[in-house]
Order: C-alpha cells, then structure tokens, then sequence
C-alpha cells in the first residue's frame, strides 16, 4: 500500500513498497511543462530538463554524472510533457542511496554551465530535425498545432530552431526558480524499501525552494466544423491522426473514453486494427489512443497508408466512429475492452520504475491518486450505455480532426469525405 506525506515547504513524498522485485526507482516529478511556457521561451522546459545532466555542485563534471550510476547497472533518464517533467534513477535495491543522492543532486544542485547551454543548442536542434524528418513523430506535432494553433497546448514540446536558438542561461535560471518549487514536486520512491525511506527521503529532498509557482494559461478551444491540416511531404506512405477533441482528467466519463478508444483500435482485435489491416490490408500500424490532461483530452487514430488508399483510410474510420456512436457494444465486445485494459495495466505495473510514474504522475497532474484497484473498480462500472452515449458526444461531425503528412495539399478533399462519411 503506497504512502503519502507533505513536508512544510509543499513537498509531496510518496511511498511504494514492493515485495515481489529486488530493484528500486526513484522518481522526482515537478508540475511545469511545454503548456506553462511563453512564446519566447517555447522549448525551455524541455531544455532545462537536458541541462540538468551537465554539472552539479556536487558533480561539476557532466561524465561523472553519467559514470555514478553507469558503475552500478543503473537506469536512468529524463522527459518532458504539457504539464509535467520527471527526472529518475531506477538501481538494484541495495544501491538505493546512490539513487537517492544522484537524482536528489541533479535536481536541486545543477549549475547550468553556459558553455553546455551553447552546445546542447545544437543538440535540441537535431532533435527536432529529427522528429520533423520522421513522418509518424512529425504528424503527432501537426495534431497538436491542429487542435489548439499558436498557444502553448499547441506548440511542439521540444521548441522551435528559434527558440532554442536564443535559450540563455538567465532564461533557463529565472524559469527555474518562477517552477521548480517544492509546493510543485512530488518525489515518488517504488520498489524493495524500508521503513526508513520517508526519512532518506526527506535528508535528501527536504531543502527544496519554498514559494508558488507560475500558474499555465487558460487552453482556448474552438472548432464548428471538420478541420484538417497537411504537410506536403514526398512520401511512398502518409501517415494520418484522425479523431476528436474529448474529455480531460477531470471528466466523470474519463475511463468510458478509455474503453471507447480500446474497442476502436487500442488492441490486436479492436475493429479499426481488424478491418482496415487485417480484412483490407491497407495499413502495417493502426491504433487508436486517448489522451486525457488536466485542461484538454482528445481521442486520435494514427495510421501509416499509401498514398492511393489515403482516402479509402479516412473514410472507413469515420465509418468506425460513427457506427460506434449509433449502435451499442455488445456485452462480450465491452467485457473483452475491460478486461485487456485491467490485464494491461496489472502486467505494466510489475516494475519499480512504473508504479512510481503510476502513483507519482497522478498526483502531480490531479493531486490525487487512486490505486489500481479503484481504477479497476471505476473500469468494471462501464456500461455499452455509457460507452454509446460518450461516442455520440465524441463524435460529433463539427468535433473531428484530420491531420497528415505526406504528398497531399487539398484539404477540401479530406474534409468532404469527413463529412460523407463521418
């Protein structure tokens, strides 16, 4: 059973034993990410959070950052989202304080060298040239810029080439000190502890930075009809992210979302895999995904189609939402949804580094954590009522989005068969 306490500062300490593993993961999560930024600085969580493998107090050399926990087997690594980035060290039980003082060092104690700053700019810059050259990544940003335009919800969480361009020491350093408070961290230990973790824990952490920190901007959303967006790229097979806007964390309807986007395409059997891979072979990869944040929440199906079966792709998964938003699940459709999504959830939460992100990433985003059993308990009470009801609000024709990467510029074309079909 996990454990949770807050220090004075605002602190959050979250606790997870676990009997069945001899590794532990410690997990340092602070509230801020690519939604909390301006557009001057569009990028800059995403690049503190890489600035702070290149010197500490402690370790002003970046290779003995590295070589602490490469001398043990460690695991390690960082990532930024919307709302939130992490900073973590999973080792073998027995090497739990090195973990605790390595990521506890990273975070609290990095010096932020300007001749790093220089050189990780051009590190960043390959980064998102690499996710533009990348089709399947790229259309993922295009989604975004679709849905939300030129606000933080809709900006590339890696930045822009001019943004990170003109990154400054006193910009990573003001921006750290307006976030990086301890009202605005939750460390999150899982794995083989003891007793005697919280007060680690606390020697290691408990002298964080009191004081608030900077709130995001309100998300503006306004669609009344289809929208789609193309980039024209010369390529043998475009890749798409078609779906609708949908429902945040906070939505009572958020885990009959969930079923709904498992049914369509969240596995091997779901209908959209089945028909348009497997009965017409038009794709290699189909899935269906939800994403749910704290202010906004889509539904999308992302696939990679030639180019002469575009069309075709498009309108059978409109097709899909809109039989599923007119016609019930049948009771063995819904129980298999449940119970892939329960099997799923119990087989990734086996690992120290899981359930802290489980328990740690909770209550960053909703300040609030419910145990895999409530969540269980919360799936289980999912109806084929509740399930047809959510997709006619889902799936609203004025609610669907098209976004594309590959040689195509007529978006009358794609909104057309949207509506045909949708």
């Amino acid at each position: 059973m996990y454990k949770k306490i807050t220090l004075k500062n605002g602190l959050r300490i979250i606790t997870v034993p676990q009997k069945s593993t001899q590794a532990v993961t410690v997990l340092v999560l602070v509230g801020t990410g690519s939604k909390y930024e301006k557009k001057e600085i569009s990028g800059i969580s995403h690049f503190l959070e890489h600035m702070f493998f290149k010197g500490t107090k402690n370790r002003p050399d970046k290779l003995e950052i590295a070589e602490t926990l490469d001398k043990i087997g460690g695991i390690y690594n960082a990532f930024t989202g919307e709302d939130y980035t992490g900073y973590f060290a999973k080792v073998a039980a027995s090497q739990l304080e090195v973990a605790l003082d390595w990521v506890s060092d990273i975070f609290l104690n990095s010096l932020l060298p300007e001749k790093e700053i220089e050189k990780e700019k051009g590190v960043i810059t390959e980064e998102i040239n690499m996710i533009y050259d990348n089709p399947m990544a790229h259309v993922g940003v295009l989604w975004s810029k679709l849905l939300y335009g030129d606000q933080p919800a809709g900006w590339d969480i890696a930045g822009t080439k001019e943004s990170v361009s003109q990154m400054t020491r006193q910009k990573l350093s003001n921006y750290m000190a307006s976030q990086y408070v301890a009202a605005n961290t939750v460390v999150c230990v899982a794995g083989q502890i003891k007793s005697d973790i919280e007060s680690k824990i606390k020697s290691y952490f408990g002298g964080g930075k009191d004081g608030s920190f900077t709130p995001k901007a309100k998300v503006i959303e306004r669609q009344t009809q289809p929208e789609c967006l193309l980039h024209f790229k010369e390529t043998d097979q475009a890749h798409l992210c078609f779906g609708a806007r949908a429902y945040n964390l906070f939505h009572p309807k958020r885990y009959v979302q969930d079923i709904l986007g498992v049914i369509l395409g969240g596995m091997m059997s779901s209908r959209l895999f089945m028909e348009v891979r497997d009965k017409l072979g038009l794709a290699y990869y189909i899935r269906t995904e939800v994403d749910a944040n704290p202010d906004t929440g889509y539904l999308i199906t992302q696939a990679g189609v030639d180019n002469k079966n575009v069309e075709k792709a498009v309108a059978i998964i409109a097709k899909e939402y809109k039989r599923i938003s007119r016609e019930k699940v049948s009771p063995k459709e819904l129980k298999k949804a449940k119970d892939y999504t329960k099997g799923k959830m119990a087989l990734l939460l086996e690992s120290s580094d899981a359930i802290a992100s489980f328990y740690g990433i909770q209550d960053i985003l909703e300040k609030n954590v419910l145990t895999p059993e409530e969540i269980y308990d919360r799936i289980n009470k999912v109806s084929a009522a509740d399930i047809l009801k959510a997709a006619k609000d889902i799936f609203r024709l004025e609610n669907l989005n098209l976004a594309l990467v590959g040689p195509f510029k007529d978006n009358e074309t794609f909104k057309n068969i949207i509506k045909k079909n949708g």
